[in-house]
């Protein structure tokens, strides 16, 4: 079987990243890379194979599909530009800074009949996927994603960097749109919100509570879920995941549950690649990405509600 040919557009940490998985792929070659600095571009494709392209124009004819891991910034104009030319794309998330932009490269996609999936790395997480398997009635979640800092994605807060993982999760699961929305979150070392804390109301009464920082001094990447009879608790980074239940004759039941590990960059890009060779929707399409990125947009909005608020109180005790 031919080999789909894959060019990555943005040779920065997560570019790198895909150009590893897509050289390793017996579905996909790396065609090439595209950088505005094509001196990165050069050392990306000297460790990892491929072409330099010298402008994004120079991949239509030469690949079957590209990879956007460019700035949040330049996404939509990157990727529609890729659409039009033809390609099928996948874009890292967050899909876009703002929701008209976005919206304007989901219409992109449809218009020309093109492929559009959302980087939404943790959606392939085995143990993800396990515990997805059994969720039926969420009511309660508590989620933690904890980083130590570093020089990336700076272009964005805490919310657009880390915490959108987890609202395309909890979403996703729930199935619907909070109808309230908490927040809170200060800037530490960055002029952008660096922690933040949230909850979200959804009809029914789902609550979910998420708290997400990228300053901490260690890495904590869990999800917990209640449902009625059951606890299951999802560690991202480990791949593990385990469930407590209240059996029928009302004893505690802890199962720790099946997970076939795997890299969730290598199960998304093998997905994506599934989807450009059947013509079939993407796990995470372009909808999904829209939804995540209005709720995180409201996110910001609430946070700087409250940073309001927190300055009228700090100026009344001066």
């Amino acid at each position: 079987m031919k080999k789909l040919r894959i060019a990555v557009v943005g040779a920065g940490e997560f570019g790198r990243r895909h150009m590893r998985v897509v050289s390793r792929s017996e579905r996909a070659e790396l065609a090439g890379v595209f950088d505005i600095d094509p001196a990165r571009a050069a050392a990306a494709a000297a460790e990892w194979g491929g072409t330099v392209f010298p402008n994004l124009e120079a991949l239509a004819g030469k690949v079957d599909a590209a990879i956007v891991a460019t700035p949040t910034t330049a996404h939509v104009a990157t990727a529609c530009a890729l659409i039009n030319a033809g390609l099928d794309v996948l874009v890292e998330k967050p899909i876009a800074a703002d929701l008209e932009s976005a919206r304007r490269l989901v219409d992109a996609a449809r218009a020309n009949g093109r492929i559009l999936q959302v980087g939404h790395l943790e959606r392939f997480n085995p143990a993800v996927a396990a515990a997805g398997r059994i969720v039926r009635l969420p009511l309660f979640f508590e989620v933690h994603r904890l980083s130590p800092f570093t020089p990336r994605s700076l272009d964005v807060d805490v919310v657009l960097d880390l915490m959108i993982h987890d609202l395309d999760i909890v979403l996703s699961l729930v199935g619907s749109m909070p109808e309230e929305i908490r927040a809170a979150g200060i800037s530490v070392l960055t002029p952008k919100v660096d922690i933040a804390n949230v909850r979200l109301a959804f009809p029914g009464g789902c609550i979910a509570n998420l708290t997400a920082s990228r300053v901490s001094t260690e890495r904590v990447r869990k999800l917990r879920i209640f449902q009625p009879r059951q606890y299951i608790s999802v560690d991202y980074a480990r791949q593990e995941a385990f469930m407590l239940e209240v059996t029928q004759d009302h004893s505690i039941a802890s199962n720790p549950m099946p997970v076939e590990k795997d890299e969730p960059l290598r199960l998304e890009l093998e997905s994506f690649f599934e989807c450009v060779v059947g013509r079939k929707p993407p796990v995470v399409g372009g909808e999904d990405a829209c939804r995540a990125l209005e709720v995180a947009l409201a996110i910001a909005g609430r946070i700087e509600d409250h940073a309001k608020v927190v300055a009228r109180t700090v100026g009344a005790l001066r």
